[in-house]
Formats: C-alpha cells, sequence, structure tokens
C-alpha cells in the first residue's frame, strides 16, 4: 500500500517561516502529481499547491508569492516551503498524490499553527 508521510508542522509567529516535508513510499512521485492541501476547522479542505510531472506548479491565490512547492525525485519526497505565514495559514496540512486512472492517496496530516 503506497504511504505518503508528512513531517515538519509546528507553532510559528505571524511573519515566520516552516518547510512541510512529505516522504513516499511505494510510489514514484515523478509519475504522479503531488499536491498539498489543508483544512482548517470548521472548514473544507482546500488544495494549496500542486506540482506536475513536468514541474508544471499550482497555487492557491492565498499562498502564492509565500509558498513554493517543490520536489526530488532522488529523494522521492515534496516539500512546501512556507514564507510570510499568517494566522489564516493555521490548519492541517496533507500530501497527496494522484494519477490518471487510479485511486488517490493521502498523507495522515500534520499540524501547522501560526500565532503569536
Amino acid at each position: 500500500q503506497p504511504q505518503l508521510v508528512e513531517s515538519g508542522g509546528g507553532l510559528v509567529q505571524p511573519g515566520g517561516s516552516l518547510r512541510l516535508s512529505c516522504a513516499a513510499s511505494r510510489i514514484i512521485i515523478r509519475d504522479y502529481v503531488m499536491g498539498w492541501y489543508r483544512q482548517a476547522p470548521g472548514r473544507q479542505r482546500e488544495s494549496v499547491a500542486t506540482t506536475r510531472t513536468t514541474d508544471f506548479t499550482t497555487y492557491a491565490g492565498s499562498v502564492k508569492g509565500r509558498f513554493t512547492i517543490s520536489r526530488d525525485n532522488v529523494k522521492n519526497t515534496v516539500y512546501l516551503q512556507m514564507n510570510s505565514l499568517k494566522p489564516e495559514d493555521t490548519a492541517v496540512y496533507y500530501c497527496n498524490a494522484v494519477r490518471l486512472g487510479e485511486r488517490e492517496y493521502w498523507g495522515q496530516g500534520t499540524q501547522v499553527t501560526v500565532s503569536s
């Protein structure tokens, strides 16, 4: 069974930075569209950023210019660099892997809290 394991979450002050990691096993991430999603309490899960096999990236408008998604195909890991964090970025962040004709995979999530 493919597995995605997120890490790097925590408590950070407004304006601070965090880097999330998503280590994949039993899938090859270069064959998948990889993404980061987040879910805040009482809200629906939303897409934050995605990276396609051709290294094309997309970002939610609320994070564009502050967050950067990247992938290391050698380490089979996807990253989300988050800068200039705001309290409204507080959420559980999930890693996602999807490709045509196959079920999608999710990690267990990592909590990010932005607070002074």
